[in-house]
Parts: C-alpha cells; structure tokens; sequence
C-alpha cells in the first residue's frame, strides 16, 4: 500500500511514519517544506528502501499532484501548527492550511486516494461554552489558526460529499512527545533544566494533553474506520492546570525553577477538555487516567540531593 505523509517530517508525522513503516506492505512518501519539520526526525528509518521523502511544500499544486499520484490513503499533517505563528503571519497559515489543503483534496479527488485523514486542531471549537467539548459543539475559532483549521475541515466534508472523496477528520488537543519543540511542555522542559523561570501567560488556563503515541494510533485507525463525515476529538479528556503541568515538570527534572505569570495572549484559547467518547466508540481507544503520565520520558531523572 502507498501512503503519503504530508508534513511527515515534523513531530507528529515523523511518529506516524515510523509506526507506518513497521508494517511489512507499506510503502511511505513524506512531503515536507522542512519549515517546522527536520529531516533528522526520520533518521532511525534511513535506508529503508520503503520511505521517500520529497522536499516540498502542499502550496505548490504540481508538487502535491506528483507525490499523490497512486496514493491509496495521505495523512494530511502538513500546517503552519502554531498558534502565535499563525497570529504573526496570517496570510502564511491561510496559504499553508487552507489552500494547501485545498491541493490536497483536489489531487486525491483526481487520482482516486481511497482516504484522506486530515490533521484539525481543537483549535477550531475557539474559547467552548462548556467543558468537555464534543464534536458537535460549534466552530468558533478564536484565533487565526483555528479558523485556518475550521475551513480546511469545510473543504474535506465538501470534497467527501460533491466528489465521493472520503475523509477523516481528527482534532487534537494538545499533541506533546518527543521531538517536538517550540509549546510549553519542551520550552518548560528546557527552562526548567537551565534553573530558568517558566514563564506563563494568565496563569488561569486549563490543558488537554495527549501523548503523540495514542495520537499515532488514531491516525492508522481513522484510515478504516467508519468516521467520515463524523470528526473525532482526540486528547486525554482530562483538563490539567497549568500550574499543575508546572509542578509535573519541576518534579520531573528536579528543577528549583519558579513560575512567573505574565498577561494572557488574547489569541490563545484559556480552557479545553475534549470529550473522548467517538474516539472510544468509533476509534476503539481509551486514553490513560493520567495524560501525563509518560512525561518523565521527556527529561532526565533529578539528581538525588544530599544534604
């Protein structure tokens, strides 16, 4: 099977390629303008005959029309997937999350991709009314991001529903693991082992995290199962403080770092919990007690302290 993996050198996709690629019968292309992406995440798969990586970008229709020629199902991951990024350079994320999109689906349509799994954010939901969100809550975007990311999911129901396309929508909550870079856990893990303060914005806010494994799972799920039309909330389904992910971290590395507040970012949404129902039901997933609890595989153990 030939699957193409758009952004798939970036932190959630170089993920999912490995996991694609302990399957003996897939064969994987990655198509990555390496803006966020790096080509290192997709060393450990270095002379495997079944992985290609093109480097290019999903806003050049010709590009994408070439790496998705014979594709049976494309993980679309590819995105300007930072929120304050996409504040600073709207026309960017419009261009990258939209019209990219847009590409996508139209070369997919064209030739005849069994499935589209589409990357969304819980981004799109904007500040929700209540908590937890389900996916029928309405998509009001708070920020430039999110409504990149709720008019990409629009073009994917208009392309499944006029061309017979299929596509999966997932919206993540916030995704954390290894080789990410540049969101809280990894800047507050990088602070807290240079000593240094960690730095919150409001100080109010309360977190859905999901580790990328489980993230990685529903995404090789959403290929088969029966969700197109039907988004799919995946997180934890579990709000955490921020404070409290400051206490985990310092915990974690053993840091005598202090917290500092700073104002909130109008643009940032302040509370998310999504509920994980449809990825239970439809997904056949069910996240851990703790989403935190892998968070000490990010940093090293804290020096023992003697008196």
């Amino acid at each position: 099977m030939r699957i193409v993996v758009t952004g798939g050198a970036g932190f959630i996709g170089s993920h999912l390629v490995d996991a694609l690629l302990t399957r003996p019968s897939s064969d994987v292309l990655v198509v990555d303008n390496l803006s966020r992406g790096r080509r290192s995440n997709l060393s450990g798969n270095d002379g495997d005959p079944r992985l290609s990586v093109t480097v290019g970008d999903i806003r050049d229709p010709a590009t994408v029309d070439r790496a998705l020629r014979d594709a049976e199902v494309v993980y679309h991951l590819a995105a300007q997937s930072n929120v304050m990024g996409a504040v600073s350079d709207p026309r960017y994320s419009f261009e990258t999350n939209v019209a990219g999109t847009f590409n996508v689906l139209e070369s997919a349509a064209r030739h005849g991709v069994r499935r589209v799994v589409f990357a969304s954010s819980r981004e799109a939901y904007g500040e929700p009314a209540s908590l937890p969100v389900t996916e029928e809550a309405p998509l009001s975007a708070k920020n430039t991001y999110g409504a990149s990311k709720a008019a990409a999911e629009l073009y994917c129901r208009t392309f499944a529903s006029v061309f017979g396309l299929e596509t999966a929508v997932l919206r993540f909550a916030n995704v954390y693991g290894p080789r990410d870079f540049d969101r809280v856990i990894p800047i507050w893990l990088a602070r807290a082992l240079a000593g240094e303060p960690l730095e919150v914005f409001g100080g109010e806010q309360v977190i859905d995290f999901v580790w990328v494994g489980l993230v990685v799972e529903a995404l090789q799920r959403a290929a088969d199962a029966s969700i197109v039309g039907v988004p799919v909330n995946v997180g934890g389904g579990v709000g955490t403080p921020i404070r409290a992910l400051a206490e985990r971290i310092l915990a974690a590395t053993g840091s005598r770092s202090t917290l500092t507040v700073s104002p909130a970012r109008h643009a940032e949404v302040s509370r998310f919990v999504a509920d994980v129902g449809r990825m239970r039901d439809l997904l056949g997933l069910a996240p851990p007690s703790d989403p935190l609890e892998y968070l000490p595989r990010l940093a090293p153990a804290p020096a023992v302290r003697t008196a």
